[in-house]
């Protein structure tokens, strides 16, 4: 032990509070961010394996505007910030109804598929992690899912977002047809 510095951890209560794994960060713009998974890739070269990385990122305002990036650097950090920004690119208005989504749903991409199911005030959102990221982040509260095909976080998040730009109320439905909906 000899001369080296003795480091003094702080009680938990006074120290900042910890982000699993990149979650949920506002960078000041309102829009927070979830980075959903991050992947590795290997090239083996003549010195060894040389790695690269790709970071799937969720952005959204928690209020009905939601987008992803995926972006890929050769270090964790790069690719985080460039899928952020990605994802800001691309961010799509949702139609909510309240904490909850106006109707059910089926989302599409490659072999995923994802059921969005509306669900009444305080069950939560009962999904999958890659799901649940998207949907928080857009601000639905009350939802119910199934996935369906490939569990790839990629086509999940993919097909979630798919799911939701379809998403109509009822206003949309009366503009879109011409007509007047008879309540209930």
């Amino acid at each position: 032990m000899g001369d080296r510095p003795t480091e003094q951890r702080q009680p938990r209560e006074s120290r900042e509070p910890r982000e699993r794994g990149g979650r949920d960060r506002d960078d000041g713009s309102g829009m927070d961010d979830n980075v959903v998974k991050v992947y590795r890739c290997a090239k083996v070269v003549k010195g060894g394996r040389r790695f690269s990385f790709a970071a799937l990122v969720v952005v959204g305002d928690r209020n009905g505007s939601v987008g992803m990036g995926y972006a890929k650097a050769n270090e964790v950090p790069n690719a985080v910030d460039k899928g952020r920004k990605h994802a800001s690119r691309a961010i799509n208005k949702i139609r909510l109804s309240g904490s909850t989504i106006p109707h059910t749903v089926l989302g599409t991409f490659g072999a995923s598929r994802v059921k969005l199911i509306p669900a009444s005030q305080g069950t939560g959102v009962i999904a999958g992690a890659s799901v649940r990221a998207v949907l928080e982040l857009a601000g639905v509260k009350d939802c119910l899912t199934k996935a369906y095909g490939s569990t790839s976080p990629k086509n999940l998040v993919k097909a979630t977002m798919n799911a939701l730009t379809e998403l109509r109320d009822r206003d949309m439905v009366e503009r879109l047809r011409g007509v007047k909906l008879s309540a209930g």
